[in-house]
């Protein structure tokens, strides 16, 4: 049976299934129900203007893919395709026999009329109900309320397809989403754990630097401090010497030894070409170390304070010597370190 004989056997008007299948250049059952819906208040064209008004008449909405077409119609295509069951043979061949004209096909157990065998298989497809009869009843062409009633219950049960379908995809698009958002978040997760990791790595290259800087800086201030003990310890034994030699100066003459100690501090200053210094502030901080020439001044001595650090003014800075105690006046700048007996090294107070 054709889609056109479907169409019709559902209630449809002939002249209105013409024009659906050739509005639909007969591309099946469902895409011409759908034109029939949407068009069922529109007027059918003359048969002599068919092809105009076919070419100018479109589907309000695109046919539904094969594969989401209605179960219902689908099945109906199935069942047009088939012979005719056992069963409902077996009823023909009854009536036949039986000299009385059938007028349609009855489930005996829903108690459903059909109108023929297409329509009664395709019943049993649907239910699995396999006990049909042959009946005297008619089935009356359907009025237009019932025509209009039933494209309501199609338009309907076509709508919550659709409906069921939105849902469908919109809970996919969700869950979609919910993964993209889980796999955004996973990634950035993981760039602020690799960010944190370098964060760490640098600190502690870090803090292996720093440690090192503290070690070197510990080992020359230890240095510092030993080369200090050992320019004291020197200075001392070169003090306690002279005082040796001035206290065995009196068991001679007394005139005949001034001379010689004279001579021998005198000496004993102008055998270094160098003196090296150690200036410590009286403010507090790291001292300051350098080597002058021994005929520099006492004010070459101030500058260079001057020069390393800036709280210090030359024209106001101040030096003192703990061992011997000594202070000295800003007449003293002009003399040499090796005239005020700072030779060969020396710590000063600069204050």
């Amino acid at each position: 049976m054709s889609d056109k004989d479907v169409l019709i056997s559902m209630g449809f008007e002939p002249a209105r299934v013409e024009w659906a299948l050739r509005a639909t250049h007969n591309k099946g059952l469902q895409p011409a129900m759908d034109f029939i819906l949407e068009h069922n208040d529109d007027p059918i064209p003359d048969s002599t203007s068919g092809v105009a008004a076919t070419s100018s008449i479109q589907p309000q909405s695109e046919p539904m893919a094969e594969d989401e077409d209605d179960d219902d119609a689908a099945a109906l295509r199935a069942a047009y395709r088939l012979s005719l069951s056992p069963d409902a043979s077996g009823v023909a061949d009854s009536a036949s026999s039986a000299g009385v004209e059938a007028r349609s096909i009855k489930c005996s157990e829903c108690g459903k009329i059909f109108k023929n065998t297409a329509l009664a298989n395709f019943h049993a497809e649907k239910s699995g109900h396999d006990q049909f009869e042959e009946s005297t009843e008619e089935i009356k062409p359907l009025t237009e309320e019932e025509k209009k009633q039933k494209l309501a219950e199609l338009r309907e049960k076509m709508d919550g397809k659709r409906a069921k379908k939105a849902e469908e995809e919109a809970k996919e698009a969700r869950a979609n989403e919910l993964i993209r958002r889980k796999a955004g978040k996973e990634a950035t997760q993981i760039k602020e754990d690799l960010k944190n990791k370098q964060i760490l790595k640098t600190s502690k290259q870090s803090a292996a630097v720093q440690k090192e800087d503290d070690k070197k800086a510990r080992a020359a201030i230890k240095a510092q401090i030993e080369a200090d003990k050992r320019d004291r310890a020197q200075k001392a034994a070169q003090e306690k010497a002279l005082r040796d030699g001035a206290a065995a100066a009196p068991s001679v003459a007394a005139p005949a030894s001034a001379a010689p100690t004279t001579t021998s501090v005198a000496v004993a200053g102008r055998d270094f070409k160098e003196t090296r210094l150690q200036i410590r502030l009286a403010s507090g901080g790291q001292p300051l170390t350098t080597t002058l020439s021994s005929d520099a001044t006492l004010r070459e001595v101030a500058e260079f304070v001057a020069g390393q650090t800036l709280t210090v003014d030359v024209d106001t800075v101040t030096f003192t010597q703990q061992f011997p105690r000594k202070q000295f006046s800003p007449s003293d700048f002009s003399r040499t370190l090796r005239d005020l007996g700072l030779t060969p090294s020396a710590v000063l107070i600069a204050s």
